[in-house]
C-alpha cells in the first residue's frame, strides 16, 4: 500500500497532523521556555533572567517571540 492510497487512520502517528496547534502562550511554561524562544543558552544567569522578566510582564514574555 503506497503512502496516498493509506488511510489516515493508518498512518503513523509522527506522520499525522496535530490536533491543535499552539503557537503563544496559552499553555504554563518555565523559564527555560523562554530562554530557548529567546535563541539564548539555558545558562543559570539567562533562566534567572527570564524568570525576573516573566514575573513583570507574564504571559507576554513570552509571546513576544512567538507567532
Amino acid at each position: 500500500m503506497t503512502q496516498e492510497t493509506m488511510d489516515k487512520s493508518e498512518e503513523p502517528e509522527s506522520r499525522r497532523a496535530p490536533q491543535q496547534i499552539f503557537t503563544g502562550s496559552e499553555r504554563p511554561f518555565d523559564p527555560e521556555d523562554l530562554v530557548m524562544a529567546s535563541g539564548r543558552e539555558c545558562t543559570p544567569a539567562n533562566v534567572e533572567r527570564a524568570r525576573k522578566e516573566i514575573a513583570e510582564k507574564g504571559a507576554a514574555a513570552l509571546e513576544r517571540y512567538l507567532p
